[in-house]
């Protein structure tokens, strides 16, 4: 009698924060929503053209631009500019990562990385004319934003999902992001589309696309920034910034005792690299390779994100079945096809452009959210922020590799297709790296528990 009534007092209390969590994950998931928009609408369909377009109206004779003095093809501008901004990126994530873990304070961190992104992101409204450096000035520094609230963002994952419940809460994270992606980018084409309607130019209706994406990522981060909790750190005391880097030292240390961690973050290094660059540059690619109108653009990105909800959750089922890993290095081998067979699509053919899209569109998102499930599981308790920094750097941080030989590979060649085949080298290498990481081992060496399915097939989805 005693032990029942001691079940029943606490079973009210369990209820109660099992339903604190789940609230805590549903405003986890509006920071997908909130920021997946400014990845869509500005740096996957319209910023790549647009910028491209003002750097050549500055451009010479030659079809060069000089920013600082250095000669670089107006059509690489862009791609150099996502390079920077991803090198600018490693110089503050870590110390994100190491002040969140430290002071305990993610929300601030979080909201001053959003709308310091969002404003800058906004600011793209003044683009136009010549003015190319101010257009890569403002990627640079949304793009970088963008990266350290990511950092944030994913360190709060252990805290709201238990270990059995990751795969699930990741992916429906992502599937949010897409459809919010998907939503604008629908009234984004309605306003391209309708412009004259409207009353704008073609140029002024892309500068408020641009613009929109900014005001949409700061408005919805109020609802992570209110549903989120944050959870005591020990101490910090004494100078929090030197601290921090000292903190960060300490880390890179102690993931050295980790090489499972290590290995996994090479691997995601390689093949996200890839990813990263395909999303980047997919919308150059199509104008200026293919010769692809905008609205045919912003078509095929809308088909990618509305199958990337289907994908990322159908993915997240296909894990129960056939084990995480598998599912992620199934995921590699469909990119290598996809983006060798992106060299052969025929100039001014959409329909194949659509087909390549709907097969992108059902991996991206699953390959992603599935790698951020299986990374949370070798991070140790207490060290969320500051290893999902280093992730960030294998995610965002570390990705100025592929834009840089994208960049390099239509500087030499003046061929995006040459630029777009030379990526399948990141997934063939990411996929042999991970074949071979013991993520099990990696997890328990982390102190966590092993999921049932992280490596094979465990059970029926039935």
């Amino acid at each position: 009698m005693g032990a029942e009534t001691a079940g029943a007092a606490i079973a009210p209390g369990a209820a109660d924060e099992a339903g604190a969590r789940r609230r805590e994950q549903r405003g986890w998931y509006f920071y997908d929503w909130a920021c997946s928009v400014y990845s869509t609408s500005v740096l996957t369909v319209f910023l790549g053209p647009y910028l491209t377009e003002v750097a050549k109206s500055a451009a010479d004779a030659d079809g060069y631009v000089h920013p600082l003095g250095l000669p670089v093809r107006a059509g690489s501008f862009f791609a150099y500019s996502v390079s920077l901004s991803v090198v600018v990126s490693v110089l503050v994530m870590p110390l994100a990562g190491a002040l969140a873990d430290r002071t305990g304070r993610k929300k601030p961190l979080l909201g001053a990385a959003a709308y310091l992104g969002a404003t800058a992101t906004a600011g793209m409204f003044f683009l136009g004319g010549d003015r190319y450096l101010l257009g890569g000035v403002l990627l640079v520094v949304a793009n970088a934003s963008i990266a350290v609230s990511t950092v944030v963002y994913n360190a709060f994952l252990p805290q709201i999902a238990a270990p059995e419940e990751r795969d699930a809460v990741s992916s429906r994270g992502w599937a949010f992001g897409y459809a919010a992606g998907a939503l604008v980018l629908v009234l984004n084409l309605v306003l391209y589309l309708g412009h004259g309607s409207f009353g704008v130019s073609e140029s002024t209706a892309v500068r408020i696309c641009l613009a929109s994406a900014g005001l949409w990522w700061g408005v919805f981060t109020l609802v992570p920034l209110r549903r989120l909790r944050e959870r005591p750190a020990p101490e910090a005391g004494g100078d929090l910034v030197g601290g921090s880097w000292r903190q960060l030292g300490a880390t890179l240390k102690d993931m050295r005792r980790r090489p499972v961690t290590l290995w996994f973050l090479l691997a995601y290094l390689l093949y996200n690299d890839g990813i990263q660059t395909v999303i980047s540059q997919a919308s150059v690619f199509g104008s200026e390779e293919l010769g692809l109108s905008q609205s045919t653009l912003i078509v095929a990105i809308l088909l990618v994100q509305v199958l990337a909800v289907a994908g990322a959750l159908g993915m997240g089922r296909l894990a129960l079945r056939y084990g995480t890993k598998r599912t992620v290095l199934a995921s590699l081998g469909a990119w290598t096809v996809l983006v060798a067979c992106g060299y052969f699509l025929p100039a001014g053919a959409p329909v194949w452009f659509f087909v390549l899209a709907a097969g992108i569109g059902l991996i991206m998102g699953g390959s992603q959210a599935l790698s951020r499930s299986l990374f949370s599981h070798l991070v140790p308790a207490g060290k969320a922020a500051e290893y999902f920094s280093a992730y960030e750097m294998s995610d965002r941080g570390m990705s100025w590799l592929g834009p840089l030989l994208f960049g390099l590979t239509y500087q030499v060649t003046g061929s995006y297709r040459d630029a777009i085949i030379s990526l399948v080298v990141f997934f063939v290498l990411g996929f042999g790296v991970l074949l071979r990481v013991p993520l099990a081992r990696g997890m328990r060496e982390a102190g966590n528990t092993v999921p049932e399915g992280v490596e094979g097939r465990v059970r029926s989805l039935v």
